[in-house]
């Protein structure tokens, strides 16, 4: 333990401190992400002090060898100050990767499961981590949004983020800790230079910060430059997909193909980022995005990230995640919700006559095994199954996937929808004549 002295609570503290802190959006819980810290016990002792409920989150890592002594000083310190504390230990992956990714990681997953709707967590990020966080950022190559560095607030779960000390520095908190006599538990792994983060703090930020005095200043000030330029471009893309995207969820060639090489850049980042997938880290996004235009038709270009590809397909651009398509036939049962690759299947009653299981006809799902032809009226020929989804536009990745749902009967087998492009009006509006209904969607309805 480091410093020390009464745990109570004071009910004064200087204005740059407790300014920001009564300042908190509204919200429903308000937690303090409490790692034991000089940092974060601080803002534990202010946040106390300004509101008459909060409560800590402790996440132990287990990773250093006084991790023990740390939660107890945690435990300590909320007792002291009447602060209920939530304490979650977590393994963190120590195989591949970067440790402190792993760590974060974890440590994010269960804030993410702790917040409750509208619930407010507080981190203690200041001026220096702000600072560091955009150098290191520079130095791995990002983009003006990593250059913005961390943000002020931001949605995390099911309530939000919220730095309050991003403007005030370690320096400036220490002397503050140390005036009130406030305990903190030290870090062994902080000061191992190991770890690129360490190695700038101790060997590269000091040095900047006694040749340019103002250093955290100038690094604020560009961060958020960055961070307003990464709204413009944000804003711009959204104005952008008017014109350039459809109803689902694709990128139409012919208009996108008129913007600007960095304004198609800016969009398919955006588009990505949009559905929750990572960005991938393409050293020339440009040239990749003119392959994926431009090739022939008989190419198969695409962007690969992690978890998903941007494939292009007749006239559209399409976001592709990766998921496993299941091995059929299967059963669809009553009120079984049946995930099928980018599908989800449901059979429902249509009416309270049908509602018993036993009253349900024999319904299996499987795909394409090859030649299959296809009734879609009694009065009409068959086609074949794979002329028409040509003609439907359905691109070739998704013809292998496509759910192909059909009932067993004494009679034999008899299609019933194909995917979400077709549904046998038996099983579809109120679905009369087979007294049961069959609901097809796409992971983009």
């Amino acid at each position: 333990m480091t410093a020390g002295g009464n745990t109570a609570r004071r009910d004064t503290w200087p204005e740059d401190l407790i300014g920001p802190v009564q300042k908190l959006p509204a919200c429903q819980e308000l937690w303090v992400a409490l790692s034991g810290g000089l940092d974060s016990s601080l803002l534990l002792h202010v946040v106390a002090a300004a509101y008459p409920r909060v409560r800590a989150l402790h996440i132990n890592h287990q990773l250093q060898s006084n991790h023990d002594q740390t939660e107890r000083a945690c435990i300590d310190l909320c007792a002291g100050l009447g602060v209920e504390l939530q304490v979650r230990r977590v393994n963190v992956a120590t195989g591949a990767g970067s440790l402190e990714e792993s760590a974060r990681a974890a440590r994010y997953e269960v804030f993410r499961e702790v917040l409750g709707d509208n619930d407010l967590l507080l981190m203690a990020h200041h001026a220096d981590d702000q600072a560091e966080t955009v150098l290191f950022r520079l130095l791995r190559g990002t983009g003006v949004n990593g250059l913005a560095g961390m943000p002020v607030s931001r949605s995390l779960g099911r309530g939000h983020l919220y730095r309050p000390w991003l403007g005030v520095s370690r320096s400036r908190l220490e002397q503050v800790a140390r005036e009130q006599g406030v305990s903190w538990a030290e870090d062994p792994s902080n000061q191992s230079e190991v770890h690129d983060r360490n190695y700038l703090r101790h060997s590269v930020m000091p040095g900047l910060k006694q040749r340019w005095p103002g250093l955290l200043k100038r690094v604020a000030h560009s961060a958020r430059a960055c961070a307003e330029s990464e709204t413009l471009s944000q804003r711009l893309a959204e104005l952008q997909w008017q014109s350039c995207g459809d109803d689902k969820g694709r990128i139409r060639l012919a208009p996108f193909s008129a913007l600007g090489r960095i304004e198609r850049r800016n969009l398919v980042r955006w588009w990505i980022h949009g559905r929750g997938l990572p960005v991938p880290a393409l050293s020339d996004w440009c040239s990749a995005l003119d392959q994926l235009l431009h090739a022939g038709s008989d190419r198969t270009p695409e962007i690969r990230g992690d978890g998903f590809c941007i494939r292009r397909y007749r006239d559209h651009l399409y976001l592709v995640p990766q998921v496993a398509i299941p091995v059929g036939p299967r059963p669809l049962l009553p009120g079984q919700v049946m995930e099928w690759g980018w599908w989800t299947l449901r059979l429902m009653p249509a009416s309270q006559s049908a509602t018993t299981e036993a009253a349900c006809p024999e319904i299996r799902v499987s795909t394409r095994q090859g030649g299959e032809r296809i009734r879609f009226g009694s009065n009409l020929p068959s086609r074949s199954l794979k002329t028409w989804m040509q003609e439907q536009g359905v691109p070739p990745w998704e013809r292998a996937a496509l759910p192909l749902v059909y009932e067993v009967s004494a009679a034999g087998e008899a299609w019933i929808a194909i995917g979400d492009l077709w549904c046998s009006e038996q099983y579809s509006g109120g679905a009369h004549a087979a007294g049961w209904r069959l609901i097809v969607e796409r992971d983009c309805d």
